[in-house]
């Protein structure tokens, strides 16, 4: 990396939001024994970038296989509506929204999919898996 670019980012700026707890997200009874996919998208998500407090717009895609639980939809609302002021980064949202989901459904597999608005002519989208998913 070129040492004369420092852009100021710090390991603190790195780490915001990725330790923070969140409200609980509740999960009902799986009634089905055989595996399908659920998706659940959230095309008006908000958070704030650390560093610079611009806010990042995005779709928010979760998919999971559950196994016997389901995620509820009103505390998942609530959960994701936390971020809307929240600095923190992309990719530490993508990978938190999936360890949330995870500990409390305790999906098959379960993947995250954070497409960002382009800012500055750059276009971010940030995957995140947990499990194994038959399509690879």
């Amino acid at each position: 990396m070129n040492k004369d670019l420092d852009f100021g980012y710090t390991k603190t700026h790195a780490r915001r939001g990725a330790d923070i707890k969140l409200p609980d997200i509740q999960c009902w009874e799986n009634q089905y024994k055989r595996d399908y996919l659920i998706r659940i998208s959230l095309p008006e998500f908000t958070s704030v970038c650390p560093k610079t407090g611009l806010p990042d717009f995005a779709t928010i895609t979760i998919e999971y296989i559950p196994n016997k639980l389901c995620l509820e939809l009103k505390s998942l609302k609530y959960y994701l509506l936390e971020y809307r002021d929240m600095g923190i980064f992309m990719e530490n949202t993508a990978n938190k929204i999936l360890d949330d989901i995870v500990k409390a459904a305790c999906p098959k597999c379960a993947r995250v999919i954070a497409d960002y608005t382009p800012r500055g002519g750059l276009k971010s989208e940030i995957i995140t898996e947990y499990g194994k998913w038959k399509d690879k």
